[in-house]
């Protein structure tokens, strides 16, 4: 009979981790950063929130052992300028690079970051992507 196990949500864990890292950065660009896995209702092209990391699932593929799932995470910053967007989202993947623990086992690098700016708000923001090996949880 096979396995029954569960894979947590790497996007959550992510948030979680980099909630906790974060607030302990001395960089001024990471100070005060809301992290989340969705936009706070509170934001408003007139008040930003800045600097704001948003972490999204973009892709998962459990592998056909059911011992590990390798998951797509891309992050998402807006920040007061391109400069502090880049740097963030670099601490970001630095700090998820270097997290290993009971739900993330290990990353590596994907794609960017990426400069752009946010089409409805103008805020300037920076984009990468990271693979992440997500260890399952068994079924009791």
């Amino acid at each position: 009979m096979k396995a029954r196990v569960l894979f947590p949500d790497a996007a959550a864990e992510a948030c979680t981790l980099l909630r906790t890292a974060l607030a302990a950065r001395p960089e001024a660009y990471a100070a005060g950063a809301t992290v989340g896995t969705k936009v706070p209702d509170a934001r408003s092209p007139e008040d930003p929130r800045l600097p704001l990391v948003l972490v999204a699932l973009d892709g998962a593929t459990p592998h056909p052992s059911r011992l590990n799932a390798e998951v797509v995470l891309r992050i998402s910053v807006w920040h007061a300028d391109n400069d502090q967007a880049h740097d963030l989202a670099q601490l970001a993947a630095a700090l998820l690079h270097t997290a290993a623990g009971p739900v993330i086992r290990s990353t590596r690098p994907g794609t960017g970051p990426v400069p752009g700016v946010d089409p409805d708000s103008g805020v300037a923001l920076a984009t990468l992507t990271l693979t992440a090996n997500i260890a399952p949880t068994p079924l009791t």
